[in-house]
């Protein structure tokens, strides 16, 4: 079997002791000088093996300082009925206190909040016809400052119109507490989350929203949110980075 070039074989190495945690988060990776030693090669070959790290979005480095294994913040995000009972509770948007329950500090930032026609995918998860008016609620999500996802929010506009939904602020306790709420607009309990996984690259504009380096990946995220009688009430659009969620479904067997 032929030997990998020495540019690869660097990069795999480095890779391993990465993925091993012996090069652990922040770490700077060894000197171009301390490599080309180690491997008896060249700085500019070096060079191309950390580039290839690079591109896989598991190192960054600035203009003149060493590359460093990249940073990669993790969020848990554990979806069971127990658990989105137990973040209600506390008064708070579910997120905000998933990722505070987890030691981190959550923030949303509202991007913008319109009337507009539902597209096809949006109106066909609502059971609404096409071009119907719907509420979108565009947010950022962060946790310690680091974007964590882009989220769209899409509410009928016959139940939300008029309601703290179209208004450009923050909900207490997110839209699920009003939906909830007896004297609200839908003032009926949660029932069931329904959510599809689609995992892609993403296109230049999320690349420059969400912070991402090159190589990683983005799952999208639609969760649509039904009530007691059956009706949906709250379709989510989220585009999440691979490099940091941690997705945990339980799903409960009868």
């Amino acid at each position: 079997m032929a030997q990998p070039n020495v540019f690869v074989q660097i990069a795999n190495d480095l890779r391993d002791q990465i993925t091993a945690g012996d090069l652990p988060p922040g770490e700077p990776i060894p000197s171009e000088n301390t490599l080309a030693k180690q491997y008896q090669t060249t700085r500019p070959t070096v060079r191309k093996g950390i580039a290839l790290l690079k591109a896989e979005g598991l190192v960054v480095s600035s203009q003149g300082a060493r590359a460093i294994v990249r940073p990669r913040p993790r969020v848990q995000m554990l979806s069971t009925g127990a658990n989105f009972r137990d973040r209600r509770n506390t008064g708070k948007s579910n997120f905000n206190a998933e990722v505070a329950a987890q030691g981190a500090r959550p923030e949303q930032r509202i991007l913008s909040v319109e009337l507009q026609p539902a597209p096809q995918e949006v109106a066909e998860r609502l059971g609404l016809t096409e071009g119907e008016e719907v509420v979108v609620r565009r947010r950022l999500f962060l946790v310690d400052d680091e974007p964590m996802q882009l989220c769209d929010g899409y509410y009928p506009a016959a139940l939300f119109a008029g309601t703290a939904v179209a208004e450009p602020r923050r909900i207490r306790g997110g839209v699920s507490a009003l939906v909830e709420d007896p004297n609200g607009p839908v003032g009926q309990r949660i029932t069931q989350f329904v959510e599809d996984l689609d995992v892609r690259m993403p296109t230049p504009d999320e690349i420059e929203d969400l912070s991402m380096p090159p190589g990683v990946p983005l799952a999208r995220v639609w969760r649509a949110a039904h009530v007691a009688d059956g009706s949906i009430v709250e379709v989510l659009d989220s585009r999440i980075p691979c490099d940091r969620h941690v997705f945990r479904y339980v799903i409960d067997v009868p």
